[in-house]
Order: structure tokens, then sequence, then C-alpha cells
């Protein structure tokens, strides 16, 4: 069988979508369950939801199904029909974006990986399917009242960054296996403690769960299908939103706002803002938070030297980028000073970086 992959340029799937008249949802869903044949199931699924002109981010694994995807509401009950056939997805949880118009992804991406959630835990007596307690947001809300509870954020830093729980750890951190050990230390000596632990749609946490009652931590909680989930449940029941700010979330549109509290500044010009956008030049694409005057001066770059290399012509950028390695040494230097300034050592080989004008 050939490799089943979209093959239409990102420009040209970009335009389509503006140009759709149809509605559609936008969704995530994850399960934790063997699959015998992740490569075989990929295949299968592929098909079936090029077909019905879906759309989204997918990973399948040995441990199971991690999916954030567009689906158009023509196919909505189809597409529901046909996943909870399967014996892998029985019944798994939507979760709904809070805002949005459906137009989050372009095309369909469905890849095979070792992990849904890489954690870099390589210990053969875990088990994550022993996780902590779920919470839904009411019960999330009256726990986060308890003056001696520990919440934590099990997201990166630029999630965090631009909305979170009040009074939560936030690691600094860059990826979910960097935020494990770092949350280990955290709590170290708080193994009583009751701890509550939130991310994005909930598949962060509930392993982080497992993990952390492995690491002999017996009050362990988190909160139910994410902060999306939390929306949701805030609007439905009328309750406080204890979450502030925006949902950072992985797709074209990057945020969904929460609440109207904002939390960051722009990373230039330090007025507050909380919209994440990558550089413009395409040998950067550095994701960074920056303000409506700073885009129109800056032209959506993040430093003078990828505002010089953004303007040239087409062909000369994608002649510079042969051969070239993202992120030149002045893009390091702004992300380190504004966004990361307690990282000193970022980048060992920063030096070894090159961009010429």
């Amino acid at each position: 069988m050939g490799l089943l992959v979209n093959r239409v340029s990102k420009h040209e799937l970009k335009e389509r979508l503006k140009k759709e008249s149809i509605k559609r949802k936008t969704v995530s869903f994850y399960k934790y369950v063997k699959i015998e044949n992740p490569a075989a199931l990929r295949d299968e699924l592929y098909k079936q939801w090029f077909e019905w002109n879906c759309f989204g981010r997918i990973y399948l694994a040995g441990e199971g199904i991690n999916a954030q995807m567009s689906v158009p509401e023509e196919n909505w009950e189809a597409f529901v029909a046909h996943l909870y056939a399967l014996p892998y997805f029985k019944e798994v949880p939507f979760k709904h974006a809070v805002d949005g118009n459906g137009k989050s992804f372009y095309k369909l991406i469905l890849k095979v990986r070792d992990k849904i959630v890489a954690d870099g835990i390589e210990d053969p007596d875990f088990d994550p399917a022993n996780t902590g307690q779920y919470l839904d947001a009411k019960a999330f809300n009256a726990a986060l009242d308890d003056p001696e509870t520990i919440v934590i954020d099990m997201r990166n830093h630029y999630e965090s960054e631009v909305g979170r729980f009040e009074n939560a750890f936030c690691p600094d951190a860059d990826t979910f296996r960097e935020e494990l050990p770092l949350v280990v230390e955290h709590l170290k000596g708080k193994e009583d403690k009751k701890i509550l632990m939130y991310c994005t749609g909930g598949i962060r946490c509930e392993k982080a769960s497992a993990y952390m009652k492995y690491k002999g931590f017996k009050d362990v909680n988190h909160l139910k299908g994410g902060i999306i989930q939390y929306a949701q449940e805030v609007k439905a029941q009328n309750l406080e939103s204890r979450f502030k700010g925006v949902n950072f979330v992985f797709d074209e549109r990057i945020g969904e706002r929460i609440t109207e509290d904002v939390l960051s500044v722009c990373h230039q010009c330090g007025t507050p803002c909380d919209t994440h956008v990558n550089c413009k030049n395409d040998d950067c694409h550095l994701l960074f938070i920056q303000c409506p005057v700073c885009t129109e001066k800056m032209n959506g770059c993040c430093t003078d030297t990828c505002k010089t290399i953004a303007a040239l012509p087409l062909e000369e950028q994608k002649a510079r980028r042969k051969g070239r390695v993202k992120n030149g040494p002045e893009c390091l230097a702004v992300y380190k000073s504004r966004l990361r300034p307690n990282l000193k050592d970022l980048l060992a080989n920063e030096n070894s970086l090159k961009i010429t004008v």
C-alpha cells in the first residue's frame, strides 16, 4: 500500500479553507488504550477521514490516540459512529472548542509515534492507567479554595504565560518530558499534600497524575477534560472561571479566550498583550507574543534581521534557506532576554548559527 499523505501545498490548502462555505466542528479527544497495530489502523482511519474531508493532527501509538480535529458538520454523525464502532475508541469523550469557526486545521495529518505523549519515562513498572482522581469544574474550583492545595500546570511555559489557574506552579519547560522531573522536584517533601493538576485537554495531566502516584504522592487529582472541558462546564453551570486569560491551543487559532484577563505582555514593547504569533521570516518562525502596533512596525517579525529577510523576494528567501538552521543568534538573544530570561543556557551551540543579510 502506498503512503497515504496529502501532497497539496500548504498555501493552496489554506486558500481552499478560506473559501470553504461548509460548517465545521473543532474537537479534540484522546484515549490511553493498547493498540496492536497502529500503522494499519492509521491507514484505515486516514482513508475514511480523508473521504469525509476531515482535517487535523492525530497521533497513534501502541498506548492509544491523541487527536485534534476539524470535522464537517454534515459528516459529524458518520464520523462519531465510525469511531465508536472501533473497539479501541468506543464512547471516547469529545471536547469541543470554546470559540472559533471550525477553521482550525487546513489538512489531515495522521502519524504513528512511539507514544502519544512523549514523557521520557523508561521504567517498565510505571503504569499510566493508574491515574489520579478526576475532578469536574465545580469540584476543581472547590479544591482551589483550600489554602493547603498545590496546583500544578502541566503545560509548556508559552502556554501558561498567557493563561493559567490562580496560584498555579508553572514549570519553566519547553516539553512535557522536561516538566515531569521539575514537578517532582517542586513537590519534594509534600507527598501528603492535596495536588491538583491541569492541562489543555487532559491528556498530559492524566499521565502526569499516574506518574505522581508512582512517585509516592497520595492525594493526586486532575481536571477532567482539561481547560477545554472546564470552560464548557463553567459556562453551562454559570460558575466562576478560576482559569484566567487565554487557553493556548495547537492549531491555526493558537489560542481561545476563556476570560478577558490579559496576563502577559508584548515581547517587543512590553504593553499588555496575549497574542501569540510565529515570526513571518520562514527561516525563523519563532513563537512569541506581539501586539498589533509591533506587528505593523516589525511586519510580523521578531527582530530587525528577520524583518529584512522576510522583505526579500520569495525566491531569494528560498535560496537562502537551503542548508540553514532556523533561528539565528539575534532571534535566540531575543528569545532568552524577553521570553525566557531565566534560561541562560537555552542553546549551547548558538554561536554556530548564522544569518547574514
